[in-house]
């Protein structure tokens, strides 16, 4: 991966275990973000430096920013999406989304920045900005053990933990995976994918890449594939896992086609699934083999494509 050095601003490539502490930018992008081809070749090897003044003042306002911040914070080294990924190597790019969510939850702090979060604002509005609405934030918001959250004057406004609660009930996202007490694993494939419902991405392909790291699973990336990423990325979770939660999902009432195939064609369709529980199942020996009656009764019937069950399976109604 490379990254940016927080005072020379020198762009530096690592490889493995060489890889340096760092910490990690999360935001939205905005119009003339600082790139990988604003940077320039030194003479020492893979060493770049990124030119001032050769994008938008705002894109580098927001990295000399984070660059600051995080030489307070005793570190030498961040990573910037924007500047740090060759987005013009498809195969460079596919290698950084299948490594994004390990990134961020080896960083040692990760900034969030909410642009349009104003001094005057108060952290109720905290859940209200756009940051909480993009699909590549989900994973940004839950990989990284201490995440730091900065209004637009990058005032700090509190971390992920001091602000469970709120997120909670704006992102469902329970508030022990934001503390770090309970594993994703530990929880149902269907709840994991209802935290993405309503969430955001400018290429439909990215619903499904930017959940990758949420269900541990890796995959190529085929930009032009549509929603068929989605179909994919179901497909790929049910070759490592027998959750049977992947199946919760209902069609939206606008739906009117009478029968549908057995995968859901958006996070959005999971939305109901946020409360789903494992439950023990006996005869089964997998304990992720675990799922709620109710839900799988109405998956079957709205898509009307029955499912045989297996008959020791013990279920109950969501939490």
């Amino acid at each position: 991966m490379r990254l940016i050095h927080t005072k020379t601003r020198e762009i530096v490539e690592f490889v493995g275990s060489q890889t340096p502490e760092y910490g990690i930018l999360s935001h939205t992008w905005e119009a003339g973000e600082a790139t990988f081809q604003d940077a320039e070749r030194m003479s020492s090897g893979n060493t770049l430096r990124l030119r001032v003044g050769s994008g938008s003042t705002q894109g580098f306002d927001k990295i000399r920013n984070v660059c600051e911040i995080a030489r307070r914070d005793q570190l030498e080294w961040i990573w910037v999406d924007t500047c740090c990924i060759d987005k013009s190597s498809s195969s460079e790019l596919t290698e950084a989304i299948n490594s994004m969510f390990e990134w961020y939850a080896s960083a040692r702090i990760c900034y969030a920045f909410l642009a349009d979060l104003s001094p005057t604002d108060s952290n109720n509005h905290i859940p209200r900005c756009r940051w909480f609405t993009r699909g590549w934030t989900l994973q940004e918001l839950i990989a990284p053990s201490t995440l730091k959250f900065y209004d637009k004057t990058w005032q700090y406004r509190g971390s992920k933990q001091d602000l469970s609660g709120l997120i909670q009930e704006a992102t469902h996202v329970n508030e022990d995976v934001l503390h770090g007490r309970i594993p994703l694993r530990a929880l149902p494939v269907g709840q994991r994918m209802s935290w993405a419902a309503g969430r955001q991405t400018t290429r439909p392909e990215d619903i499904a890449y930017c959940l990758l790291g949420l269900f541990d699973v890796n995959m190529p990336l085929i930009y032009g594939e549509g929603s068929k990423a989605f179909v994919r990325l179901q497909e790929e979770i049910i070759r490592q896992t027998n959750d049977l939660s992947v199946f919760l999902w209902r069609a939206k009432p606008s739906d009117s086609r009478q029968y549908r195939g057995i995968f859901a064609e958006s996070p959005d369709e999971f939305v109901s699934a946020s409360n789903i529980r494992k439950l023990v199942a006996s005869g089964l020996e997998s304990q992720e083999a675990h799922t709620c009656w109710s839900g799988f009764k109405r998956f079957s019937t709205s898509t009307r494509n029955p499912f045989p069950l297996p008959p020791d399976l013990h279920v109950s109604e969501p939490a």
